[in-house]
């Protein structure tokens, strides 16, 4: 899927987080979304995923030849960031059965062998309001990467993970992000070497 923003921006109250911001993110490229701690990466990943309203210019969501809806993009779309919250009642199995019931898995793969990938197979039962930071984080980023949709957005996907949760991070970027247009917003250049383009906030402000 292609998304399209043109001159867009965004502010809040009478600051611009973003400007005159015109740009193509295009199927099967990795982008990496730069800039300092509270430059508005996020806001901007918010945006691209249809979930905050441009206050100026527009964004085009073009899965083949057609457009579709900000209502619509939920189902082409997946996304992972520390603001997103699980829903802690729930098992991590619960959880990816819930989750499933709005976005397919890739290849049908089954919640078991997620969890397992994702390291959690000993804790599929546990309620997630009892797991590590870690363990929630590598639970969103296993929705996100395993969710069977043309479009990844990742948000600081390393908060919280330890140097094994980074081996699994670069696992599934090299093995399930092929054909996708995956975008990633951090400050980490670890979390984005391997992105082909980039895109730096800073260049977008007044």
């Amino acid at each position: 899927m292609k998304i399209k923003l043109t001159n867009a921006g965004k502010r809040f109250s009478r600051e611009w987080i973003f400007r005159n911001l015109s740009y193509d993110f295009l199927p099967g490229v990795q982008y990496a979304i730069t800039g300092p701690n509270g430059s508005g990466k996020s806001t901007l990943l918010q945006a691209i995923a249809g979930a905050s309203t441009l206050n100026e210019g527009g964004i085009e969501w073009q899965p083949g030849n057609k457009n579709i809806q900000p209502e619509e993009t939920n189902s082409y779309i997946s996304i992972a960031a520390p603001y997103l919250e699980l829903i802690e009642e729930m098992t991590a199995k619960e959880f990816l059965l819930f989750h499933s019931n709005f976005k397919k898995f890739i290849q049908n793969i089954p919640v078991e062998t997620i969890l397992e990938e994702a390291d959690l197979a000993q804790a599929a039962n546990k309620q997630i309001r009892f797991f590590s930071s870690g363990m929630k984080q590598r639970l969103k980023l296993a929705q996100a990467f395993f969710s069977d949709v043309p479009v990844v957005l990742l948000d600081e996907p390393c908060t919280n993970l330890d140097a094994a949760g980074f081996a699994l991070y670069y696992k599934w970027i090299e093995n399930y992000s092929n054909g996708r247009l995956v975008i990633i917003s951090s400050n980490d250049k670890n979390e984005f070497s391997f992105c082909s383009q980039q895109l730096n906030i800073l260049d977008f402000k007044l």
